[in-house]
């Protein structure tokens, strides 16, 4: 992942750590239903999109759309789709934010859509979550506040729910390009 991204507007949604409903949202069956369903509508949308640019930039791909919670994810799988990745998942940002954008424009809301290709952001969200292991325990040892390198904002959820997890606090620090997370001692 790219420490020195450009910061969209849907930053501080990544960055939240609550997955509870908006007091004002009711917590039903059905409109979480009608809620999977916008979800499925924000990938296929996506899936569209995506498909187009593969077919523009003469690249194979295969397509895997899902609900995640509380976001739509989509994931491009091929041969070698490294192009779309870049060499610390720059080029990934911003063709999740071209491809948020594509959703905004057919849905006219903001799209939390996460996408990944060829396994970039699992792989990253999993030495992510080990870091964050490694750094609990360092604060926990010493009891005393631990700064980590500048993230960006899906770099720093991923950190942030792992701390959460573990039973500590943390909280982001900076501006960006240089914000950070500082996980926090009991």
């Amino acid at each position: 992942m790219s420490d020195d991204n450009v910061q969209s507007d849907t930053s501080a949604d990544l960055e939240t750590t609550s997955s509870a409903p908006a007091e004002d949202e009711p917590s039903t069956a059905g409109s979480r239903a009608d809620r999977v369903r916008e979800l499925e509508r924000e990938g296929d949308i996506a899936a569209d999109y995506l498909e187009e640019l593969l077919d523009i930039a003469d690249l194979d791909g295969d397509l895997d759309m899902d609900v995640e919670g509380d976001r739509a994810a989509v994931s491009i799988v091929g041969a070698d789709l490294s192009q779309l990745v870049g060499e610390r998942g720059e080029v990934l940002d911003a063709l999740q934010e071209l491809t948020r954008l594509a959703v905004y424009r057919e849905t006219g809301v903001r799209s939390r859509l996460m996408l990944d290709v060829s396994g970039h952001r699992a792989e990253r969200r999993r030495r992510l979550e080990a870091l964050a292991a490694e750094c609990v325990a360092k604060v926990k040892e010493a009891g005393a506040p631990l700064a980590l390198d500048a993230m960006t904002p899906f770099e720093r959820k991923v950190v942030h729910d792992a701390v959460a997890e573990a039973g500590l606090t943390s909280e982001s620090e900076g501006v960006e390009p240089r914000r950070h997370v500082v996980i926090l001692p009991d």
